[in-house]
């Protein structure tokens, strides 16, 4: 019996309807170790070039790791892949919540689906034992009542759920997977795939607890959390206001997106703040498995226009950020129940806040009139409109919902008359609430991200630069080869440097799938040796540092080799203009934009460090190095 994981990967083929499972050799775990890694392998392996993403032949993965299961905060998080419908190049994603330590007690570290069922189905795993179901009865049910009816269906409460929601039935893009109805595999549409495939649910319960190598080392590991929360002020206000607790200091910075990304203050911040949320609407704070920080939001608004039931959690920082001073709404309730409508429905915030404000920016710009709203009245700072045009997005109808439901860059070519100049999209996602103006590298990593632009792929600027960096941030960043602080608003090689090797850590964290709240190389609970040793004390593996992040090397090598593949190169790598156009306001960052030189400069860059040709594409040499050759064949 193997330390760390099971040692079965379950193959369903929805057409057929039937069921396999591999038991892969050690070596194969230690390799990839589970989530990005292992799930990439699978898609170049098994999934023909050129397919469409919501064809039967795209190849969904849904990955765990060596790691998930054990009783020890931040490990309780599964991912998904396949090929995006927003990119057409790899769609990645992950959720945390209960769902995937769950999944992993029930005997398998990951399902690799093909195939489309004739009709909708959903798949229990109980206690080891796969079994498809008939899913009629599920069909345009929000997540909530889908919920209710499996827990009695299977007649148990403590079964985890993992679904995608009515929106994706009806063909939203940017639709997530969802489990506890609130934690959301989002960003990338893995919600629509897995509608394409007839799977409306994956049901899991299981016994069977992970084994460890040094049960006593993880333990050990464990005590020394709690006691570092309150010490960590980073960690102490996550714990307290959620992701929520950065509103109010992105706003003084200059760095909170207001008004479709035009300006970097919002006047109203305060009133959508964590402090706020906590103050007034918020009921509990929710954790995943076995985790001490506790930072998921669980908000209750019983009276006024705006009731939202606990039952579907709370606004994240980006969801406050994105339906809020993008749109230039300071109405928490608002807000929230905006949170509420996409959870019941499963769809990614990030994406479907972006869209109307958007939309709201070509409406005041007169890009768009009313003919294209149906008659609404869609100005930044309407609550109602907001409201109007979520609620159409979800149901995909209207004349607004229709086009907006296929996200902002679908819309904009729709639209014509100069809409692209109001993009925020890097290979068709939307961006999130951090802005790369001001945060250098991080306009770098939106950039040249295999999935587009993403928050939580790499560090951020501030960690490292002078007048921001703490003791506690640089000796870790020490350990992957950063020792010294480095100018504000550079991107420089020494900056670039930062944002690769930092990348390489965080695409190890999504490989090992480990939440990058709890582990990380700076801000966060755990560093990079606490890492080191507890996937050592789970698997009993010798790892190092450096093995570590070559697994992270091998995950954005894989992922950069299915997009050459699918011919996703470096023409794909590039901002919106909008990025390179000054800010407004009069904030700390007002007047500030990037240039095309510098990020071309830094794209050479970090081309260079990565070991890939000039336009994007690894090398044969750099999967070799990596003990990945048989890659080469896809490139």
């Amino acid at each position: 019996m193997p330390f760390g994981y099971n040692g079965k990967i379950l193959h369903i083929d929805l057409t057929r309807g039937t069921m396999e499972v591999e038991t892969p050799p050690e070596s194969f775990y230690r390799k990839y170790m589970g989530g990005s890694a292992m799930g990439v392998y699978y898609i170049l392996k098994e999934m023909p070039k050129g397919v469409d993403p919501l064809s039967p032949e795209n190849v969904l993965t849904l990955m765990c790791s060596v790691t998930t299961g054990a009783a020890i905060s931040g490990q309780s998080r599964i991912n998904a892949n396949a090929k995006s419908p927003i990119s057409g190049a790899i769609g990645d994603s992950q959720a945390g919540g209960y769902f995937p330590a769950e999944f992993k007690f029930a005997g398998f570290d990951g399902l690799v689906i093909k195939g489309k069922s004739p009709k909708p189905v959903y798949l229990s795993i109980m206690d080891g034992k796969p079994e498809l179901h008939d899913a009629a009865h599920l069909m345009g049910r929000v997540t909530g009542e889908v919920d209710d009816i499996l827990r009695k269906e299977m007649g148990d409460d403590k079964i985890e759920i993992l679904q995608h929601g009515p929106a994706a039935e009806r063909g939203v893009l940017f639709s997530s997977m969802v489990n506890m109805s609130n934690r959301n595999n989002g960003r990338t549409g893995m919600g629509l795939v897995m509608a394409s495939k007839n799977l409306k649910a994956v049901v899991v319960r299981g016994r069977q607890r992970v084994r460890l190598a040094d049960a006593k080392g993880v333990t050990a590991l464990n005590r020394v959390g709690p006691k570092e929360v309150p010490n960590n002020p980073d960690m102490d206000g996550l714990a307290k206001y959620g992701t929520a607790s950065v509103v109010m200091p992105q706003n003084s910075m200059g760095t909170l997106p207001t008004h479709n990304y035009n300006e970097s203050q919002f006047e109203s911040c305060e009133p959508i703040s964590g402090e706020k949320m906590a103050e007034t609407i918020l009921k509990d704070r929710e954790t995943c498995y076995a985790c001490v920080v506790r930072c998921k939001r669980v908000v209750e608004i019983k009276e006024g226009a705006y009731k939202v039931d606990p039952y579907y959690g709370g606004p994240e920082y980006e969801t406050l950020g994105t339906f809020g001073s993008y749109c230039g709404i300071g109405d928490l309730a608002a807000i929230a129940y905006a949170n509420q409508i996409c959870n019941q429905n499963g769809v990614d915030t990030i994406a479907c806040g972006a869209t109307i404000a958007f939309a709201m920016e070509c409406y005041e710009k007169g890009i768009i009139t009313k003919e294209q709203t149906g008659g609404l009245e869609l100005k930044f700072g309407s609550v109602e409109a907001m409201l109007e045009a979520l609620n159409q997005i979800v149901a995909n109808s209207g004349p607004l919902g229709r086009v907006l439901s296929q996200g902002s860059e679908r819309a904009a070519s729709v639209w014509g008359n100069g809409a692209d100049e109001c993009l925020i999209t890097v290979k068709g996602a939307e961006a999130p609430a951090h802005m790369p103006q001001a945060k250098r590298s991080l306009g770098l990593i939106y950039a040249v991200n295999p999935f587009g632009a993403d928050h939580q792929s790499s560090e951020h600027d501030w960690m490292i630069e002078e007048g921001m960096a703490s003791d506690l941030y640089m000796g870790r960043l020490a350990m992957l080869g950063m020792p010294d602080k480095l100018a504000p608003l550079s991107l420089d090689k020494a900056k670039v440097k930062f944002a690769w090797l930092t990348e390489v850590f965080y695409s190890m964290l999504d490989t090992v799938e480990l939440c990058q709240f709890v582990w990380g190389p700076g801000w966060t609970l755990y560093g990079p040796q606490e890492t080191v040793d507890f996937v050592k004390a789970a698997t009993g593996w010798d790892v190092t540092l450096d093995e570590l992040m070559a697994v992270g090397m091998r995950r954005l090598n894989l992922m950069r080799t299915f997009n050459a593949r699918e011919g996703v190169d470096r023409k794909a790598d590039q901002l919106p203009r909008k990025f390179f156009k000054a800010l407004g306001g009069s904030g700390p960052t007002a007047g500030i934009a990037l240039t095309h030189e510098e990020i071309d400069s830094a794209i050479d860059e970090y081309y260079r460090l990565a070991g890939w040709t000039a336009d994007g594409i690894p090398t044969r040499d750099s999967l070799k190095q990596l003990d990945i050759e048989w890659a080469a064949e896809y490139l």
